[in-house]
């Protein structure tokens, strides 16, 4: 009778805790290659997330973000940490859930131009090179291009768009084959930080910036799926604090996890793309 009483309870307990009882949730980084890297930025968050949830929490590394769409598609990841830029082509190829936005602070585009070279006004910029980071990034291209088009510049027609890495960018800024520099705002402070002797001004700055996203699979069982959010609402201070434990995620310092978050708040990413003539969101931009 006890057996049957223990065998009883145990399937009471696994019928009423589906999803916390099962594999390991799996959480990826779409900006993070490596499994090394990826545990020395987000292991004490692994371990706070855990202890936050009570479910086991497990580092899962993508190589890229086409590979974070095959795997949450594929069912292998079921949490992803990802960009706005990413997110918007993330949404039409994977369906996956909102979970939470992570805030990052001074997170904006701006146009920087040599403070005592020949360009002073966005007129000055017609005709001109402009650099540009990353490609498809949010704060390296769609946002300064978007910055300069609600400005009246048009992408490729007004300017001749060029990709550059941020360095080279500036070394170019500074010879005078480029107008100006398309970053974000911790960017040119690394820029003024490499090159001190010389002076740079903001000609065009862009709105702030939708924030950084936590998405789930779309099939991720509810039960799951509100532990996590629920942590992030419940214990975000704590969270905050360990994702700040590496040294790439001070970016986050002084941000908050906002849990009133919704697809639409992503439109501005999507006039980004069409700014840079992508009318679709089917594929990354390389």
């Amino acid at each position: 009778m006890i057996h049957k009483l223990a065998a009883a309870l145990a399937v009471t307990l696994a019928t009423a805790m589906p999803g916390l009882a099962a594999e390991p949730v799996k959480f990826a980084v779409t900006d993070i290659e490596g499994l090394e890297a990826l545990q020395q930025e987000f292991g004490a968050f692994e371990t706070a997330l855990e202890e936050a949830t009570g479910l086991e929490i497990e580092l899962y590394p993508v190589a890229s973000r086409t590979t974070a769409v095959e795997a949450l598609n594929a069912n292998q990841v079921d949490l992803v940490l990802t960009g706005p830029a990413e997110y918007v082509v993330m949404k039409e190829l994977s369906q996956p859930k909102i979970v939470v936005a992570w805030q990052r602070p001074d997170y904006f585009a701006q146009v920087a131009v040599l403070a005592d070279g020949p360009m002073r006004t966005l007129e000055d910029l017609k005709g001109k090179k402009i650099a540009f980071g990353s490609v498809g990034s949010t704060s390296q291209h769609l946002g300064p291009a978007q910055a300069l088009a609600d400005f009246g510049l048009k992408y490729g027609s007004d300017y001749e768009p060029v990709i550059i890495s941020r360095n080279v960018a500036a070394e170019a800024l500074i010879r005078g084959d480029i107008a100006a520099i398309g970053l974000n705002f911790g960017h040119l402070a690394s820029v003024r930080e490499a090159f001190p002797d010389k002076a740079f001004s903001v000609i065009a700055r862009g709105r702030d910036l939708p924030n950084d996203i936590l998405v789930a699979r779309q099939d991720i069982s509810d039960e799951v799926f509100t532990a996590v959010r629920d942590a992030f609402a419940e214990k975000g201070n704590d969270l905050m604090q360990a994702v700040l434990k590496g040294d790439d995620n001070q970016k986050f310092k002084g941000g908050f996890f906002l849990t009133d978050v919704k697809d639409s708040d992503y439109d501005y990413v999507r006039s980004m793309y069409r700014t840079i003539g992508v009318d679709t969101f089917t594929d990354f931009v390389n």
